[in-house]
């Protein structure tokens, strides 16, 4: 099983989730399905086995822990109902996952919260239960949601577009293509990330604060985002950008044409992504909010004249963040 193949899942057609899905997710659920039915039935018929075997005080009502026996045994049988499809049945990924997270949160809580020869306590011994009940799942979980996630905010499938084309398609709120605005004179086009993004509101605050420089060196902005016409206008308005001119797109073809794509996990969600995020959104008080667009997709800033790209920003993680006057600077433009 290779677990790396989910970071670079491509675009693709929502339905098509069953012909998409991985084999090792198949797998992974199926060892799920097996393991639970296997030590459900273990619980069911020989309640007393683990107490006697971690040292832990005997039940005075095994009935109950049988009955937790038959929970985790239903459990299989959702894996196994999963592992047909799991990028559709992944709501069942989710509630596996859930358990998989509180059974250790539990245990630790126990021992922070109850001393040696407390009633109720139980052995650390017991804990050795977590690794393979919890512990080793919650990799191939994660992966399996994350591969979920990416298929099913991926934007419809639809024809590509040349970069010749998409200038001429694609017009502002003003019906003015990017070919038209960019007609002898120099764009900062602008991908954003999905409305939701603090790194998209980050970015949105950045060309605030930096568009009388940008308008002093000739360059006008124009925003691209992914949500629809409403929405874009009410978020811009926020950020006194409502007069700046704004493309929606959200199928993310402009996206595309300009060579945008969307991220891997390291791109998105890696150590370094998390730390900007946490002091864009908490200490620079950008917040987040719903993802309004697909939220894998990467962002970036293009210096455009006369429909040709003269100087671009590719970011190469989600929370990179670009100086736009650097972009605009007249060198060579």
């Amino acid at each position: 099983m290779n677990f790396r193949s989910f970071y670079s899942m491509p675009a693709v057609d929502p339905s098509s989730s069953e012909q998409s899905t991985p084999a090792w997710m198949k797998q992974v659920l199926r060892l799920a399905a097996f393991y639970n039915i296997l030590w459900g039935a273990w619980v069911i018929l020989r309640p007393l086995d683990l107490f006697v075997w971690t040292g832990a005080p005997l039940p005075i009502y095994s009935s109950i822990w049988q009955c937790v026996g038959m929970i985790v045994g239903v459990y299989g049988v959702g894996y196994a109902i999963a592992s047909r499809n799991p990028l559709r049945h992944w709501p069942i990924v989710v509630v596996g996952l859930l358990g998989k997270l509180f059974g250790p949160i539990g245990f630790a809580w126990m021992l922070a919260t109850t001393s040696v020869g407390d009633p109720g306590r139980l052995p650390l011994a017991w804990g050795w239960t977590l690794v393979t009940n919890d512990l080793i799942w919650w990799i191939p979980f994660t992966a399996i949601l994350y591969h979920a996630a990416r298929l099913h905010l991926a934007p419809p499938l639809t024809d590509e577009l040349t970069l010749d084309q998409a200038n001429q398609r694609f017009v502002d709120q003003n019906g003015n293509s990017i070919r038209e605005l960019s007609r002898g004179k120099t764009l900062l086009i602008v991908f954003l990330r999905h409305s939701g993004c603090t790194f998209c509101r980050e970015a949105l605050a950045d060309l605030r604060s930096q568009r009388a420089q940008l308008d002093a060196e000739g360059v006008a902005p124009v925003l691209v985002h992914m949500g629809d016409e409403a929405a874009g206008k009410a978020f811009f308005e926020a950020y006194s950008m409502s007069d700046v001119s704004r493309i929606s797109d959200p199928a993310c073809q402009l996206y595309r044409a300009y060579g945008l794509g969307r991220g891997r996990i390291d791109q998105l969600l890696g150590p370094a992504v998390w730390w900007r995020g946490f002091k864009a959104a908490i200490l620079a008080r950008h917040a987040v909010g719903p993802a309004g667009g697909d939220g894998f997709q990467m962002p970036g800033a293009f210096l455009v004249r006369d429909g040709k790209i003269v100087r671009e920003f590719r970011h190469k993680t989600a929370a990179d963040r670009p100086d736009y006057c650097q972009i605009a600077r007249p060198a060579d433009v």
